[in-house]
């Protein structure tokens, strides 16, 4: 795929989700775990397809998806979610957006380590970074909304 079109997708992507969330939206399964799984997803594929990746790059790679989904489910904590309406809604608040300053601050901070120590530039795929952190915020978000007894929103109809 070409790289400026991938780049396009996921930021595409990642400025519908933030947008929403900051308006506010229903909180449903599909919409909460959708984006963070497709584009974890791109990046497992593109580490895949990577060549002469090296077992320290992998080594880099899993550190940098676990540190991923930690900064992302400290994200999620930052998360309003409430009932409106007899089902559950999520809006990103002031603190979500200082959370996110700080974990990209930290994950560049990882990244620029992982590259001065040997990682290959392939093995830092930017779609497997922001979706394990969509995907760390998910599962917060999930477990607090389960934990609360609202029943999550029903899936939106598709025309």
């Amino acid at each position: 795929m070409n790289v400026w079109l991938l780049a396009g997708l996921i930021t595409a992507v990642v400025i519908v989700v933030v947008i929403k969330r900051l308006i506010g939206e229903p909180l449903n399964a599909r919409d909460l775990f959708g984006p963070p799984v497709v584009l974890s997803g791109l990046g497992v594929w593109a580490l895949y397809k990577a060549e002469h990746l090296t077992g320290a790059d992998i080594a880099w790679a899993v550190g940098g998806v676990a540190l991923g989904i930690a900064l992302g489910a400290l994200r999620g904590t930052t998360v309003r979610v409430f009932e409106k309406q007899g089902v559950l809604w999520q809006r990103y608040t002031g603190r979500t957006f200082l959370v996110l300053v700080a974990s990209a601050a930290v994950m560049a901070g990882f990244g620029l380590l992982a590259t001065r120590m040997g990682m290959h530039e392939q093995a830092r795929p930017t779609q497997l970074s922001i979706g394990v952190g969509f995907l760390g915020e998910a599962l917060v978000i999930g477990a607090r909304g389960l934990a609360s007894g609202v029943p999550f929103a029903p899936e939106r109809r598709r025309a």
